[in-house]
C-alpha cells in the first residue's frame, strides 16, 4: 500500500504517542519523536525501546510552536509522514485556561503544517477527539453529527479540523486522516507504559488507578445528576493499544486519497463513571471509594461514538473491552505506584 516508512511523531513521549511509537516500530516503521515533556518524561522513550527492541530514530526536545527548531528536524531527516499528538488535552483545565489551549493546540498545528509545506511532506494523521460533538445528544454519534464543542479543548480540535479542511483545499497534494478518538484508557500489557499525568489527573482512569494504589483517598465524581442511567457521565472508552493500532492503520491508508478524511474511533459502548469504578474495583480486587461533587465545566452528560465508518473503510475494529483496560491500567499502576520512578518532570515552556 505504499505506506510511509519514516514517521515523525509529535508528542511521542505522551500517553497515546508512546504506545503508538511501539506500534509503529513493531510494524517496521522508523520513528522520529518530538516532545517538550510538558506532560511526559524522557524515560518513557527508553521503555518504548525496551518493548519494541529497537529505537533507531532520533528524539528532539522541542515545542512544536518553535518553527525554527521544528524546521531543523525536517532539514535533518527525510520524513514521509507525520502523526500529530502534541496538544494540551484536559477538558476541565481548558475551561480555566482557554487562551493557553488555543495558543498551544492550534498554534502547534499551524506551525507543523508550515514546516510540512516547506519540506513537501504531504501525509498527516491528526489525532482529534470525539469531544468535538459536545452536547450533540445521545449516541452513538457518527461523523455526520454537527460539531458542538462544549470546552475550549474540544474547540481547539474542531478548529484544527477546519484549518486542515481549508489547507487541503489549497494544497491538493496533502493527504490527511483525522481520527476523532474516544476516551483512551488502559496501558501496554507489559506494564512498562501507561498513563502518568503530571499533577492531578484530568482523566477518569488514572484518577481511579491512583485511588486504587493509595495515592489519593477517594475519587471525585463530577456530577451525579446527569440525565443518564445512574446520574454520572457516560463515555466511550477505547483501549490505548487499540487507539495506537488505529493510528498505524491510518498511516497504512494515507496514500489512498488526497484531502481530509475523518473517522471516529470508539467501541460504540457507553460506560458511566460508576461503571468504570466498578470495573476497576473488579480488576484490583477492592472497592474504589468515591464521592459525588458538582459537575465540571465543559463536561457533557453522554458522548458515545459510532465507529462504523472506519470499520467499513479499512476493516478495523477495536478488540479490547473495559475489563481489559482496567486490568492493564492496574498492572501499570501496581508497577509504578508513584508514576515513572525517577522521572524528572519539566514545566511547560
Amino acid at each position: 500500500m505504499n505506506a510511509p516508512s519514516t514517521v515523525l511523531v509529535t508528542g511521542g513521549a505522551g500517553f497515546i504517542g508512546s504506545h503508538t511509537c511501539v506500534e509503529l516500530l513493531d510494524h517496521g516503521y522508523e520513528v522520529i519523536v518530538v516532545d517538550d515533556y510538558s506532560n511526559s518524561t524522557p524515560q518513557v522513550l527508553a521503555r518504548v525501546e525496551r518493548i519494541a527492541g529497537r529505537f533507531a530514530g532520533a528524539v528532539y526536545e522541542l515545542d512544536v510552536r518553535d518553527r525554527r527548531a521544528l524546521s531543523a528536524v525536517f532539514d535533518r531527516h527525510f520524513v514521509d509522514a507525520v502523526v500529530h499528538f502534541a496538544a494540551h488535552k484536559a477538558v476541565g483545565e481548558s475551561t480555566r485556561m482557554p487562551v493557553r489551549y488555543y495558543d498551544n493546540n492550534v498554534g502547534g498545528t499551524t506551525s507543523l503544517l508550515s514546516a510540512m509545506h516547506a519540506h513537501q511532506v504531504r501525509r498527516l494523521v491528526f489525532s482529534s477527539s470525539c469531544s468535538i460533538y459536545g452536547a450533540a445528544g445521545g449516541g452513538p454519534l457518527d461523523e455526520s453529527t454537527p460539531a458542538r464543542p462544549a470546552s475550549p479543548y474540544a474547540g481547539t480540535k474542531w478548529l484544527c479540523e477546519q484549518i486542515l479542511t481549508d489547507v487541503c483545499r489549497h494544497w491538493p497534494q496533502l493527504a490527511v486522516v483525522s481520527l476523532r478518538c474516544s476516551n483512551p484508557a488502559g496501558a501496554h500489557p507489559s506494564g512498562l507504559l501507561g498513563e502518568d499525568p503530571g499533577g492531578e489527573p484530568g482523566n477518569l482512569m488514572p484518577s481511579v488507578a491512583q485511588v486504587a494504589v493509595g495515592r489519593r483517598d477517594r475519587l471525585r465524581v463530577f456530577g451525579g445528576d446527569h440525565p443518564t442511567r445512574d446520574g454520572t457521565a457516560v463515555r466511550d472508552y477505547l483501549h490505548v493499544m487499540d487507539t495506537a493500532e488505529a493510528h498505524r492503520v491510518a498511516l497504512d491508508h494515507l496514500a489512498e486519497a488526497p484531502g481530509l478524511r475523518v473517522f471516529n474511533l470508539g467501541t460504540g459502548i457507553g460506560s458511566s463513571v460508576l461503571d468504570v469504578v466498578s470495573a476497576f474495583g473488579a480488576a484490583c480486587g477492592r472497592p474504589i471509594p468515591y464521592e459525588i461533587v458538582g459537575r465540571r465545566p465543559g463536561d457533557v452528560p453522554e458522548l458515545v461514538a459510532d465507529a462504523g465508518a472506519v470499520a467499513r473503510a479499512w476493516g478495523w475494529r477495536p478488540t479490547r473491552d473495559l475489563a481489559a483496560m482496567c486490568r492493564d491500567a492496574w498492572r501499570f499502576q501496581q508497577l509504578h505506584p508513584d508514576g515513572y520512578a525517577g522521572s524528572a518532570r519539566r514545566p511547560p515552556g
